[in-house]
């Protein structure tokens, strides 16, 4: 049975939402479900941290892609943190690299909202 595991912790104005387990078609649903809880609260400023996520598949890209929507259409944002080598690569082939921004660690992904405002 596919498990995903999702944390919210608040740092000031970011959202950090550390996933684990696979993203896949039997959990994009949970995934979808703790980001969008989240922007119908009001915390638009996401970072999904991706640092125990092995696996995603186009249901995990759907899931994202729904959230960076919302968030943005709100005057948010969902950034990724600390992407897996695997998983790095199906955004990339997928061109999904172009469409999140992605960084190195959670850090950095909570930082880059300070430097955009």
């Amino acid at each position: 049975m596919a498990q995903l595991e999702v944390v919210a912790t608040h740092h000031e104005d970011v959202t950090v939402l550390v996933v684990q387990g696979s993203v896949d078609s039997l959990t994009a649903d949970q995934l979808t479900e703790a980001l969008g809880s989240q922007v119908r609260t009001g915390r638009i400023r996401l970072v999904a941290d991706f640092g125990a996520v092995e696996y995603t598949s186009s249901a995990g890209l759907r899931s994202l892609l729904g959230s960076v929507k919302d968030s943005r259409r709100l005057g948010g944002d969902l950034r990724m943190a600390a992407v897996q080598p695997a998983v790095q690569r199906v955004l990339s082939l997928s061109g999904f690299a172009s469409i999140i921004k992605i960084y190195d660690d959670v850090a950095g992904a909570i930082a880059s909202y300070s430097a955009a405002a």
